[in-house]
């Protein structure tokens, strides 16, 4: 089944282009302030956001022929995106971000958004889709669950600052299931 087809209408998914940088890093920083607090510090929240969202990183993840960044549109209004990375080698790539405006979320529209990337990244001949989820985002790793994504390991990553990324690396097998 197409992702489009699990669309409600007014909804659509489209690649990000340089229009798109600015509001989407301000789309980033509204989710965020929204989901991180009492997850993760105020401080670590604003580090990760000015290394992630800036807009010499996502012009040159732009440009990259092995990052693809997907915008989620409603009526006319950004309310979500994507950032899939391909491994060299081609089996695998990584769920690096998946962000929806929690105005939109339990509605189908993050799955319609995983469906995308699942569907790109079988395309493209992948055989596992993996992320890094906080451990403490309970909510992010019940809808990723329900996508099919089980945990592989545990992880704690230096980010550099004195703060750390806590989380779970999950997969999900593309070889022997479909999309959703």
């Amino acid at each position: 089944m197409s992702n489009a087809s699990r669309l409600p209408a007014g909804a659509a998914i489209r690649p990000m282009d340089a229009a798109d940088i600015g509001p989407v890093a301000e789309l980033a920083r509204r989710i965020w302030q929204a989901t991180y607090p009492g997850i993760i510090t105020q401080g670590q929240i604003d580090y990760m956001l000015a290394q992630r969202y800036n807009a010499t990183v996502l012009a040159e993840e732009l440009g990259r022929d092995d990052v693809a960044w997907d915008v989620l549109w409603r009526d006319g209004a950004r309310i979500g995106f994507a950032s899939t990375l391909f491994s060299p080698e081609g089996d695998e790539a990584k769920l690096d971000k998946l962000y929806l405006d929690p105005a939109h979320q339990r509605g189908g529209l993050g799955g319609a958004l995983i469906a995308h990337v699942v569907e790109r990244a079988a395309a493209r001949g992948c055989q596992t889709l993996v992320l890094a989820v906080n451990k403490h985002n309970a909510p992010a790793i019940g809808a990723y669950r329900k996508h099919g994504f089980a945990v592989r390991e545990s992880v704690t990553k230096d980010i550099g600052n004195g703060f750390v990324m806590d989380d779970f690396i999950m997969v999900r097998n593309l070889s022997s299931t479909t999309p959703r």
